[in-house]
């Protein structure tokens, strides 16, 4: 068993699909194909089964997911031990983000790093603020960077100056100002998990109001979905002033400033880790305090 193999078990695991696999690997098919046949056969087990155009786990493969991923993560954590001790910047620092951050403000953090540091490689992987903070305290990531404070004494959180927030709308249409509009209007929301769509919420209690199925019209994925959907008319979303300037200086919807206070990111780390030589180094250069 190699920690290559471990790998693409994982990848094919997490997507349940082969191609979506390889192409987030850069492997090809075959190669993933080949791997996961090697693993299975070597200790005759099976690890998936095909499902339609997709594959599941079996529950064999269910019981040795976390186990691959404790041995990746061991592996990876023992590598930046080594490089620590050498006093080098190198290896991979594996970086887990929510939408907006990693969308839109972490990618020229990172490429400025990497200027500074060519020698570390940064991955990234964007999700919402509750799988980012899940995934660093899984071990699947050195550090998280998120929109909000998370409810995990188990995190060490550092603040980063963030955003502001917007209420967007369609164009022509009026924005609320009285608890009675805003207990009308309809919603477009980002899913469970979402910083932003927590900010929504809040805001709505504040008036005594509640983000629900009477009131969400749309919930979607992905901040792009949620700022087209309100282009098209479906309702009134809050959304970073990040993600939609540009749509509103094209005047392709309305964008209101609802006196919510600026948004702050935050760092995650797990208390219990040692901070390497590349984490003390990239949360400096985030601004971290």
């Amino acid at each position: 068993m190699t920690l290559e193999q471990l790998r693409i078990f994982i990848a094919v695991a997490e997507r349940e699909h082969l191609t979506r696999a390889a192409q987030a690997l850069n492997l090809t098919q075959s190669a993933v194909s080949a791997a996961v046949a090697a693993l299975e056969a070597r200790y005759d087990v099976k690890l998936f089964d095909r499902v339609g155009r997709g594959i599941a786990l079996t529950e064999a493969g269910r019981l040795f997911l976390p186990e691959a991923r404790d041995v990746l993560t061991r592996a990876h954590e023992a590598e930046a031990a080594l490089f620590d001790v050498a006093g080098a910047l190198r290896g991979t620092l594996r970086l887990a983000a929510s939408q907006t951050v990693g969308n839109y403000w972490l990618p020229e953090a990172m490429a400025r790093f990497h200027q500074a540091w060519p020698g570390l490689a940064l991955s990234l992987d964007i999700s919402n603020t509750e799988r980012a903070a899940a995934r660093v305290l899984a071990g699947e990531a050195d550090i998280g960077i998120v929109e909000g404070q998370v409810d995990e004494p188990r995190l060490d959180q550092r603040k980063l100056t963030g955003d502001t927030m917007l209420l967007i709308l369609p164009l022509g249409q009026t924005m609320p100002s009285t608890a009675a509009e805003w207990a009308a209007a309809r919603f477009v929301v980002r899913e469970a998990g979402s910083g932003t769509r927590l900010m929504l919420a809040d805001h709505l209690k504040g008036m005594g109001l509640a983000l629900d199925a009477g009131n969400i019209v749309m919930e979607l994925p992905s901040n792009e979905a949620v700022r087209t959907a309100v282009e098209a008319g479906a309702g009134l979303s809050l959304i970073s002033a990040l993600v939609a300037s540009r749509a509103v200086r094209a005047g392709l919807l309305q964008g209101h400033d609802i006196g919510l206070a600026p948004r702050d990111f935050y760092v995650l780390r797990r208390r219990e880790r040692g901070q390497t030589r590349a984490e003390t180094a990239f949360i400096a250069a985030l601004g971290a305090g």
